[in-house]
């Protein structure tokens, strides 16, 4: 008993922490917070190409819009929307992305300040963002896990935060063509490029104002083969459903194959049901077995009707089969005596002048 309430309680438990999962990504009014976010975001943006049209508010999740990248676990971990001609401001409700580890918006036309809450995704790896203005925000230097920093060709004016320039886990920083001004901060970047800010980088002074270092294999500075983070892309996906189709098909139609193979073998071989001890091979030419039921029908249950001919071994009949083909059949009143197979042979090669081609074999039954 006492085991019993132990396994009742751990699956309690183990429900209560699914049930507190599933409803944390729910707001009071049963939405998700995440498709909230993004409306949020689609609500400040313009859309002229109609990108973000299959963002829906009333979707259960956003795993299935365009430029939406899921985990396995349904959770939004990458918005890639480079060069989609987008414009308008970037909506503070991008921080609600809070499993957020991918984020690009560059070459758009979404311009205004840097959202703050930019630097709440606490899993944001990768940053590329353009054509914003206004100051960097000291937020960002709040994500720990920030690896790629791209800030290239903005307006942003104001120092470049200490905070920011800090970032010992930066691996790449590029702040190139904007218009900063202060001195050249100590930035702990393994690569950083802060040339074209006239204010910092004088003319001959180019040398000092980037870097470069060898970094980790998994970043790619080429914006369009950054390689996606967890969860299985929609072309690995619309593979696996292609090969599984294809797989299913072959295996319908071997199967349709070895029906129709098993089926036309067994309509050639029609074996005549002979009892068990007699085992007399007799070869007469066009010989054939059928089933004893079968020579039945054929002859109409031996009927007199039938009756072709009677010779000193038994009675021979005519007879029809289901596919039209004429047999003659002879009722041997001794199995044992040869002679009657000989006799038998005469006497259908004379039924057979007729015209008809006459398949033959024996009956041992009296």
């Amino acid at each position: 008993m006492e085991i019993r309430k132990e396994k009742f309680g751990l699956s309690y438990v183990a429900l209560l922490c699914l049930w507190t999962f599933a409803c944390g990504l729910l707001s009071p009014k049963g939405v998700n917070f995440e498709v909230l976010a993004l409306m949020g975001i689609k609500s400040f943006l313009v859309d002229p190409r109609g990108v973000l049209d299959n963002w829906d508010d009333d979707a259960v999740d956003p795993c299935s819009w365009n430029l939406v990248t899921c985990s396995n676990d349904g959770l939004v971990i990458s918005l890639r929307a480079p060069s989609q001609n987008l414009s308008g401001i970037l909506a503070p409700s991008i921080g609600n992305l809070t499993n957020l580890q991918l984020l690009l918006l560059q070459n758009n036309n979404i311009s205004g300040n840097i959202p703050s809450e930019l630097g709440r995704p606490p899993k944001l790896h990768i940053l590329d963002v353009s054509n914003f203005s206004g100051q960097i925000p000291t937020t960002l230097s709040l994500l720990e896990s920030l690896q790629y920093l791209r800030l290239n060709n903005n307006s942003l004016s104001g120092t470049i935060p200490s905070s920011l320039a800090n970032m010992a886990q930066l691996t790449f920083l590029d702040l190139s063509f904007n218009n900063l001004s202060s001195q050249i901060p100590g930035l702990l970047a393994k690569s950083f490029n802060i040339v074209g800010n006239p204010l910092i980088c004088a003319a001959g002074a180019e040398q000092v104002c980037s870097r470069t270092r060898p970094m980790s294999m998994s970043i790619s500075f080429n914006n369009s083969q950054i390689s996606q983070p967890s969860g299985r892309p929609k072309s690995q996906k619309i593979d696996l459903a292609f090969g599984s189709s294809l797989g299913c098909i072959c295996l319908l139609v071997f199967g349709f194959g070895l029906f129709l193979w098993s089926r036309q073998r067994h309509n050639q071989q029609i074996y005549f049901n002979v009892n068990e001890q007699h085992r007399e091979e007799v070869c007469l030419g066009n010989c054939t077995r059928f089933h004893f039921k079968e020579l039945q029908v054929a002859t109409n249950n031996f009927s007199s009707k039938k009756l072709v001919r009677k010779g000193g071994f038994g009675k021979v009949y005519k007879g029809y089969l289901q596919d039209g083909t004429v047999v003659a059949v002879k009722r041997l009143k001794d199995r044992n005596e040869i002679g009657g197979e000989i006799q038998f042979q005469k006497e259908v090669e004379m039924i057979s002048l007729s015209g008809h081609r006459i398949s033959f074999g024996f009956m041992d039954f009296v």
